[in-house]
């Protein structure tokens, strides 16, 4: 499965009132694995920024003047996310925005989920991590991930931040070299049943020291537990 992390900065939080997107980063997985092939554009918005956006980014207006606008990037934009599945964290914000960009440039272009599947990384850690703080330092910090370096949002910086989070978040990266090995099969109705072919495990039995150092030990903790030891009650019981 090809995968891209997709994150986007803009000058405000509410599309009604016009603000648009100034930095676009995407990362790509291609098989739960990091391929380093990265897409990252800074892109004019046209309009000026607010004030709390810029405490969160550090983008001026400025720095953008010279900057493509969105229509001039969405076409690279489209070629590598098309087919792929999206990886956003808090994604109905960034596909609203999206898709607000992409209507400015023609109606006909639709919506991005027509182009491309999404999950969205935050319901997953909520699912996963239900009353906890699910921002993306509250998981990197849960998933010992190295955020050092987010001074200030960046698009670019927060996708490859999220993409190693949502590895781990989602159980690592699989392709651990075992993928010849078949633990199970499909039968011919096309259900899935363990292997019967496997050989029998070998069974180890204690030596004579070894039950009698065992039993030592529970009586050391029949002698020294408030209520005893649970394992001679279990065996006497």
């Amino acid at each position: 499965m090809r995968q891209v992390v997709v994150d986007t900065e803009t000058t405000g939080l509410e599309v009604e009132a016009g603000h648009r997107i100034l930095e676009l980063g995407c990362v790509e997985i291609v098989g739960r694995k990091l391929t380093r092939r990265h897409f990252h554009h800074y892109i004019d918005p046209q309009r000026e920024i607010d004030d709390g956006a810029l405490e969160i980014h550090g983008i001026t207006r400025s720095f953008l003047r010279d900057k493509p606008v969105f229509a001039d990037v969405w076409p690279s934009f489209l070629e590598f996310i098309n087919g792929a599945e999206l990886i956003i964290h808090n994604a109905p914000f960034d596909v609203e925005f999206l898709n607000y960009e992409m209507a400015m440039i023609s109606p006909d272009l639709g919506v991005i989920t027509d182009y491309c599947n999404v999950v969205d990384s935050l319901e997953l850690a909520r699912n996963k991590h239900p009353g906890q703080r699910n921002n993306l330092d509250a998981l990197c910090k849960r998933y010992n991930v190295d955020n050092s370096q987010r001074d200030l949002h960046g698009a670019l910086l927060d996708a490859e931040i999220l993409a190693d989070v949502y590895l781990l978040l989602t159980g690592g990266q699989v392709s651990l070299g075992l993928d010849e090995v078949e633990p199970e099969f499909s039968d011919a109705a096309g259900g899935r049943r363990l292997r019967d072919d496997r050989p029998a495990l070998a069974v180890i039995r204690a030596d004579s020291d070894e039950i009698r150092r065992h039993e030592a030990k529970l009586a050391q903790l029949d002698r020294e537990a408030e209520d005893g030891c649970a394992w001679i009650r279990l065996d006497t019981g």
